[in-house]
This record gives structure tokens, C-alpha cells and sequence, in this order.
């Protein structure tokens, strides 16, 4: 049989979602019932559809999360002081949008990574941009670009994320170089994008960790004035979680 000319011209024009919402029509005995506006309509949901969902992929794998997580899967029950109400505000994007920061502190195992990894992968499903980077690998990257000339490229590509994580920051002090490079991270993205920083440290001892006096008030005064602050408490969730996966003992 040869190819019906409709496959053919929905096939060549990228429409692959009608090609396929028209090629089921086509098996259905009862879909001479619907109008041609309904049928219609339904070729249409299925691209829309389906061009959202490619544009998710394609978001989410650029992304690099390092967790799967998602919003609406986090557990309010653990004593964290997870601000549910602020959550939800959160959860609309529009932080993201107006180019704010979200700040999230806690011990380690509070889950602040998931934390941030839930609000990129919201922002992806809303059509953003975004990027997952440890700080120490960001500082890497930008050491290798520097040597190989890519330095203002890497730069540019970080500054048109829409939200970029930057997980384990103040970790340890920053050297010179790497002063700088946040600086520069952090100004082109100042008023234009939005950043998430995760940390074990409090807030009030980053300028110890950046180091130089200027440079901390420069980095810190673009970071802090307009970010969300989420700090959490309580025990790791993994000892928690190792406790409910571990085998029960056994008794002699």
C-alpha cells in the first residue's frame, strides 16, 4: 500500500504528534461520530502535547540534576522547617521569573540538593532553562575554559541559564581566581537570572568563606537582598532512610 499523502506531508512538516493522534483516528470505528472541529481539535492537543513534553526532555537533561526530584513529592511530615506556604509560592516560578535567588542552608542530609533539584526541575516543566553544578566542579570548568580559551563562552552559557544551582557552596575558602570567577558568575547574572545556592554554612559566615573583604560584599550584596531563604534542621534524611531500608535483626 502506498503511503497515504497526509502521513506524508504531516511526517515532512514535523508534525509527528498529529501523524500519530491522525493514525489512531484512523483504527477507531466510531470516530466518523465526532465533527471535523472535533477531530480537529484533537490532532492539535496531541502536537501541543507532544512538542511540550520533547521540550521537557530536552530541559531536564540539559538541566543535570543530580536528584529526580519533584515538588510535589516532599514530605512535610519530617521536622525540617520546610515553610510549606513559601513552597508553594515557589512552585508558581514567578520567583524565577522577577530574577530573584533562593538561598538554602541545613546540616547535611537535610535534603537541601533535593530541595533545589525540585524547584529546577518545576522551573523546566514551566519551559525554563536550568543547570546543575557543584561548586566545585563550576570552578573546574571555569579553570579548563580559561586554559582553552572558552572562558567568556562558558560564561555567556551560564548567564542565559534561567536558574542555575550551585550546590555545596562555602564549602572551603576560595582562592583568588576563584573570588573572581564567582564574582563574574554572579554579576552577569545579577537582576537577570535567577540562582540557587545550597550550603551547609549559615549565611553570616559566607564572607569568611569568600575571604576578600570587597569582593564578599560585592558577591554577597548581589546574592542575598532579594533571595527566598530556606534554612532547615533537623537529623539526615539518610540515617532516616537507612533505618527504614536496614533488615530487621535477628534474634537468637
Amino acid at each position: 500500500m502506498l503511503p497515504h499523502p497526509v502521513a506524508e506531508h504531516l511526517r515532512d512538516l514535523k508534525l509527528t504528534g498529529m501523524l500519530r493522534a491522525w493514525q489512531e483516528q484512523q483504527q477507531l470505528p466510531d470516530a466518523h461520530t465526532l465533527t471535523f472541529d472535533e477531530r480537529f481539535g484533537l490532532l492539535v492537543d496531541r502536537e501541543v502535547t507532544e512538542r511540550a513534553n520533547r521540550r521537557l526532555q530536552t530541559h531536564l537533561k540539559r538541566a543535570k540534576l543530580r536528584h529526580d526530584a519533584c515538588l510535589e513529592d516532599i514530605d512535610y511530615g519530617a521536622p525540617r522547617g520546610l515553610d510549606q506556604a513559601l513552597l508553594l509560592s515557589l512552585a508558581s516560578c514567578q520567583w524565577i521569573r522577577d530574577h530573584h535567588n533562593c538561598i538554602i542552608t541545613g546540616p547535611t542530609g537535610s535534603g537541601k540538593s533535593y530541595l533545589a533539584c525540585a524547584l529546577a526541575q518545576k522551573a523546566c516543566r514551566e519551559g525554563l532553562t536550568a543547570l546543575y553544578l557543584r561548586v566545585p566542579r563550576l570552578f573546574q570548568e571555569l579553570a579548563l575554559a580559561r586554559a582553552e580559551g572558552r572562558y567568556p563562552k562558558l560564561l555567556a552559557a551560564y548567564a542565559k541559564t534561567q536558574v542555575l544551582i550551585l550546590d555545596d557552596w562555602a564549602m572551603a575558602r576560595l582562592t583568588d581566581e576563584q573570588r573572581r570567577d564567582l564574582f563574574e558568575v554572579i554579576e552577569d547574572r545579577y537582576d537577570r537570572r535567577a540562582t540557587i545556592l545550597t550550603s551547609q554554612v549559615p549565611v553570616k559566615q559566607w564572607y569568611d568563606a569568600i575571604g576578600d573583604p570587597t569582593l564578599a560584599d560585592a558577591i554577597l550584596d548581589r546574592l542575598v537582598h532579594n533571595a527566598y531563604i530556606i534554612t532547615l534542621k533537623g537529623d539526615s534524611l539518610r540515617k532516616t532512610k537507612k533505618q527504614l531500608t536496614s533488615p530487621p535483626e535477628v534474634r537468637q
